[in-house]
């Protein structure tokens, strides 16, 4: 422990004195807009009245003091919002689960330093669930907020050019949920348990569970599908559908003699065990209501992207857009039902202009596969390109399709690095926030490689100005030349591949 003269706590010394300042997230940290980004998601945490709750009285001079003598029940001082903003940042650019954020963030200065703190603090920001009800309360507008604003640094700091704004890449891929795999034998196991305890809560006896003979006959399913005998195995299904038909309408019918408030209660339980039982005895859906493949999950859906290795994926489909050249990602919603391709289409374009509106840029051509065709007439104002148009389209635009397939190794980066490949949030709404803070999190992975990649050209751009001075850039050359010393340590550092070592802000090289 030390006394640092520059700062205000005399027994701890501040970050930007423990961290290379010249790092990419130290430099990105003082380019992001933090003040306009708490400003617009600021809104979404203000007080709302509750029914049966008095406001404070309001007059000409504002709220009234409320003078009563009563005791605080204000409990913990509310998390900076910075911080909760810059730990959603984090988790999905470095892969990150909420308790292991929070708890690398206590052993990383330079994440801190992101966060805006000024000191070290060698404990935890916040509990994860914090940033579970953090999450909750930003709501598909604040995490869309996020996106905009990392698509606006992106342009501020002249990392990719506005015009390419307007030529994106859209594609759809499969965000697959925590579910086990939806086998009908464990699907009306799920359903027997549930309903066993249902009962319990709600003070009704049974005269069986079939506990025993439950587990017994799921063990027979699984190893005669493994042995590929499926006579065998539909006959234990069989038995298993039954046992949860009979406990089902046990209940139904002992609830129904208790009072309403127990029916009312069990409604939902007894609604989802009957949804397995008539699903499990067809392969189709029943009067096209949708399958149940998971008893806490109801809005999973199966889609089938005709993949050899795994034909059936259980999920949501979420749509991709991206910038034709730079790869960085405008937009990502994800669409529940299992819609046709072509018909996301015009809602993944829409989010990409809000998203863009900041910079004054819409999608005018999309780059698209053959699922988005036949969708011209939906969307007047885009150009759709693909190549099914071969014949009828440009030499130019027949040249940029062939970068369309730029936007696979993203949504392969986006799966296996920023949480994609498999979400953890609850309900409907947790798949479209888990969608969007995905894409955050790889623009912010995406800005700082152009951090570094900036600090290349500009080197490269010293060296060739060196070589050809213009005649009225001789006082410039003189200058340069003045401290060629320390150039060439920083073009040695850039050798070893550390060109974290470059001042990007003032735009000149700082000596390391």
């Amino acid at each position: 422990m030390f006394a640092c003269s520059a700062t205000d706590d005399f027994f701890r010394s501040r970050i930007d004195h423990m961290i290379d300042l010249h790092h990419p997230l130290a430099v990105l940290a003082s380019r992001m807009p933090w003040q306009e980004i708490e400003a617009r998601v600021a809104q979404l945490f203000s007080r709302k009245g509750r029914a049966g709750v008095a406001m404070p009285e309001l007059d000409l001079f504002g709220e009234q003091v409320q003078r009563t003598a009563v005791a605080s029940n204000a409990g913990r001082p509310r998390v900076p919002l910075r911080i909760m903003i810059a730990l959603l940042y984090l988790k999905h650019a470095f892969n990150e689960s909420d308790e292991g954020v929070v708890a690398r963030w206590a052993d990383t200065p330079r994440w801190q330093f992101f966060s805006g703190c000024a000191y070290y603090e060698d404990r935890q920001p916040c509990d994860a669930t914090t940033l579970v009800k953090f999450r909750q309360l930003l709501g598909e507008e604040g995490v869309e907020e996020l996106l905009a604003q990392t698509i606006n640094v992106a342009v501020d700091l002249k990392l990719i050019k506005p015009q390419e704004l307007a030529r994106v890449i859209v594609d759809s891929t499969v965000q697959h949920k925590a579910i086990a795999y939806p086998t009908d034998s464990r699907l009306l196991e799920t359903a027997r348990v549930k309903l066993v305890e249902a009962a319990k809560d709600a003070g009704i006896d049974l005269k069986q569970t079939f506990a025993k003979e439950a587990k017994e006959l799921g063990r027979k399913a699984g190893r005669y599908a493994h042995a590929r005998q499926f006579k065998r195995m539909r006959r234990a299904i069989k038995r298993q559908r039954t046992i949860v038909g009979r406990l089902q309408r046990e209940i139904a019918r002992k609830a129904s003699a208790i009072g309403a408030a127990v029916q009312e209660a069990l409604a939902e339980t007894l609604h989802k065990a009957h949804r397995i039982v008539a699903q499990s005895g067809q392969r189709k859906a029943v009067d096209g209501q949708p399958k149940l493949y998971a008893w806490h999950a109801s809005e999973v859906d199966c889609i089938s992207k005709g993949k050899a290795k795994t034909p059936y994926e259980f999920g949501v489909k979420v749509g991709i857009a991206s910038t034709l050249k730079g790869n960085l990602v405008v937009g990502a919603r994800a669409f529940h039902g299992n819609p046709y391709d072509g018909h996301t289409l015009n809602e993944q374009l829409e989010q990409a202009t809000i998203l863009m509106q900041d910079r004054g840029a819409k999608p005018a051509t999309a780059f698209v596969d053959l699922g988005y065709r036949g969708v011209d007439a939906d969307n007047p104002d885009v150009h759709i390109v693909h190549r099914g148009k071969a014949k009828r389209i440009s030499e130019q635009d027949r040249k940029l399709l062939r970068r369309r397939q730029a936007i696979e190794p993203i949504i392969g980066h986006l799966k296996a690095d920023h949480r994609m490949d498999r979400c953890h949030l609850k309900g409907a709404q947790g798949d479209r926030l888990h969608a969007v803070l995905c894409a955050a999190g790889y623009n912010i992975r995406w800005l700082l490689r152009m951090i570094v990649k900036k600090g290349v050209a500009f080197l490269q751009a010293v060296f060739l100005r060196l070589q050809r001075p213009s005649a009225h850039g001789r006082s410039w050359l003189n200058a340069v030349m003045n401290t060629c010393s320390w150039v060439a340590d920083v073009r040695s550092t850039l050798c070893t591949g550390q060109a974290k070592r470059l001042d990007f802000g003032a735009g000149r090289l700082s000596h390391a």
